[in-house]
């Protein structure tokens, strides 16, 4: 095979074949003795194995998984595919606690009886470790309006209270789904309000359909790279 061959199939360049080789998500290439590179049946089920890893894990892990592949390092690839699965299961967890959240907002209840927030004010570095992301970030969907802690009147620290933790934990939620912060800002809003429904709802609807098709996606990936890994152990037929 070419790599116009290999490339025609999945509507990507050349380059790109080339790319992927050179990063290790291809097995090497033989050469003929002019210099152009053989590919087989074996890179094509490499390819369909690393592309079907990127919409279900992204790129950073579907390089990973199959670098380690190559490199003989099969527990390796695995570990990497066993964090992205338990990905999705923390978000379809957290999804589950923002709907019940959004339940008791919406149905009347006070605010902050939804997610499971730590009592008493917190601080920025304390919630930035809580979710998973940088202080600079918080302080960045402060700017866009996602969140409102006040400050405290001696020190001037930011204080996050309860209900400030949940409206956190909605936005990292609702970001993760690739919603624009302006989106979230109107959604949380909505939610502090007590509003309307019909924002939030949509929300997180979208956010399950995209977990649902995560999920889907996660199993094709895994049928391509089992694929690949029986016709990688194959023992090579003779001419």
């Amino acid at each position: 095979m070419r790599p116009a061959d290999l490339a025609r199939e999945h509507g990507i360049s050349t380059q790109a074949i080339r790319n992927y080789e050179r990063d290790g998500c291809l097995p090497a290439a033989e050469r003929t003795p002019t210099g152009y590179r053989i590919y087989t049946g074996l890179h094509a089920a490499a390819l369909r194995a690393f592309l079907a890893l990127v919409p279900a894990f992204g790129r950073a892990t579907a390089g990973a998984v199959m670098t380690a592949v190559h490199a003989d390092r099969l527990d390796d690839a695995l570990t990497e595919l066993d964090r992205g699965h338990a990905q999705l299961l923390r978000d379809r967890e957290t999804l589950a606690t923002v709907r019940e959240a959004v339940g008791h907002l919406t149905g009347g209840t006070a605010a902050g009886t939804g997610l499971p927030a730590p009592p008493g004010p917190r601080s920025v570095g304390e919630v930035a470790h809580r979710l998973g992301v940088t202080p600079a970030t918080l302080r960045a969907w402060e700017a866009a309006g996602i969140i409102t802690p006040d400050r405290d009147r001696t020190t001037g620290h930011r204080r996050y209270l309860p209900a400030d933790v949940r409206d956190a934990e909605l936005a990292h939620l609702l970001r993760r789904g690739g919603y624009l912060l302006d989106h979230i800002a109107t959604v949380l809003r909505q939610i502090r309000a007590a509003g309307g429904t019909g924002e939030p709802a949509a929300a997180l609807d979208g956010w399950q359909q995209r977990l649902t098709a995560r999920g889907l996606a996660m199993l094709t990936a895994s049928a391509r790279l089992d694929d690949y890994l029986t016709l990688r152990s194959e023992p090579p037929r003779r001419a």
